[in-house]
């Protein structure tokens, strides 16, 4: 009786789980279908409750090649589709207003 409870959760959500998304600005679009994504969070420091900002870049696959340097992109994690790439681009959240 448990286990039907349960595939019945797992049926509701989809064939797949949750996927991870992020948010954050493209850096670099100058690969193939490839962008670079720079995501910032911020953590409050242990000892002195500083509030810090932290980067990591990510990089994602855009198969329209649509995204330009200074875009806010959601990007939502993938299988491995190279050696750095496993996140892919899910929507342009904003343009940038800078003139190329």
């Amino acid at each position: 009786m448990a286990s039907e409870a349960t595939a019945g959760a797992v049926e509701s959500r989809g064939e797949r789980g949750a996927r991870q998304e992020l948010v954050g600005v493209v850096t670099s679009s100058k690969m193939h279908k490839t962008i670079v994504v720079k995501v910032t969070r911020t953590v409050q420091h242990r000892k002195y409750l500083r509030v810090i900002r932290h980067s990591k870049k990510y990089y994602a696959h855009d198969e329209q090649n649509e995204a330009r340097p200074g875009d806010t992109v959601r990007i939502v994690s993938s299988r491995p589709l190279s050696k750095l790439k496993r996140w892919r681009l899910a929507e342009i959240v904003a343009r940038s207003t800078r003139i190329a």
